[in-house]
């Protein structure tokens, strides 16, 4: 039998490329002979370091973030000779691409002009239904072909090396405290967000507490947030892997709907996020999965009436939203259920 070779496209965010990669795994429980590959931007491909059931990572984009030369990635594509490829993520230049590789079977996302120009196969997904996950609705591409799916859960794999690195960071970093809480402030404007001084509040209130050592998690630190007493700050870099190593020894992150809250859920650390309501927005859709998670959303009745229309602006910080104090207090609800279990 001819081994197949599947290729899967997903060229746009952290949490994204997270949530796509139950995918491979689904093949491979199907297909265990078969080659896999997935085509990332550079930033991203740390994700799928280390994934047992990759066999090639291969990058759209060049070290410094710019597009490769259109004929020098299709000349890429082609050495592999795919027999399947999906795009999980519209994008017209990377139809044309897949559809000169010669990939005999694409499948894309909705059904757009340039799909129709190119014999694409698509999953329609004009109604989404607010109780299927993101994760979920990506696997649909594997049902139309036939493979069956038994699990959703995002998955990240660390090396020995990485593991050992892992528990000795944990170790220096929490000292004599019991629990590492991380804070994630900053969101890339991907969703609504708690605004900084919020979350200042709740890093203030939480050094306090002997039992906690708290880590602000981000790339770039807010202004608001850093150098602040008893506060550590896990060095990360552009190239996400040591991030994704900080992320992976946390106790709890604290965050909103984002991509390091995904890489979380992807190593089963518990987590506390802010979500909003909004079907497009809503947990059921964009929220963590395979781990321990607390959900914290404002009332219906805020969002109805102090939406500011374009949720992406909102820091619900209206009467009636959410605050640090809130938060806090959910925070150790949740501590309290994680101790129980």
């Amino acid at each position: 039998m001819k081994e197949l070779r599947f290729l899967i496209t997903r060229i746009d965010r952290i949490g994204d490329v997270v949530l796509s990669t139950p995918l491979p795994r689904e093949i491979k429980r199907k297909y265990p002979g078969s080659h896999i590959s997935v085509l990332v931007r550079n930033y991203t491909r740390n994700i799928y370091v280390n994934n047992p059931h990759i066999d090639c990572i291969i990058t759209y984009d060049n070290a410094d973030g710019s597009k490769k030369g259109f004929w020098k990635m299709l000349n890429e594509l082609r050495k592999y000779k795919f027999s399947y490829a999906f795009m999980l993520l519209p994008d017209e230049r990377l139809n044309y691409l897949i559809f000169l590789a010669g990939i005999p079977v694409r499948i894309g996302v909705g059904h757009k002009l340039y799909q129709m120009l190119t014999f694409t196969k698509y999953v329609d997904r004009k109604k989404y239904n607010p109780l299927r996950h993101e994760s979920d609705y990506n696997l649909d591409m594997l049902r139309k072909i036939g493979i069956p799916v038994n699990d959703n859960t995002p998955e990240i794999f660390l090396s020995q090396d990485e593991e050992q690195e892992a528990r000795n960071l944990k170790k220096e970093l929490l000292g004599s405290a019991e629990l590492l809480i991380g804070i994630n402030v900053s969101s890339g404007n991907s969703s609504p967000n708690l605004n900084p001084n919020e979350y200042k509040k709740i890093i203030t209130s939480l050094v306090k507490d002997p039992k906690i050592k708290v880590a602000v998690m981000d790339k770039e630190i807010p202004t608001v947030v850093d150098n602040l007493e008893g506060v550590i700050y896990p060095k990360g870099n552009k190239h996400l892997r040591p991030s994704i190593i900080n992320f992976s020894i946390l106790d709890i992150l604290i965050s909103n709907s984002t991509g390091p809250m995904h890489i979380c859920s992807a190593f089963k650390v518990p987590t506390l996020a802010v979500f909003c309501p909004l079907t497009a927005c809503s947990p059921e859709l964009w929220g963590p999965l395979g781990n321990l998670s607390r959900i914290i959303m404002p009332t219906q009745k805020y969002c109805s009436t102090q939406c500011p229309g374009d949720p992406k602006k909102c820091d619900y910080s209206k009467e009636g939203g959410l605050n640090s104090e809130y938060v806090v207090e959910q925070l150790y609800k949740f501590m309290n259920k994680l101790n129980d279990k």
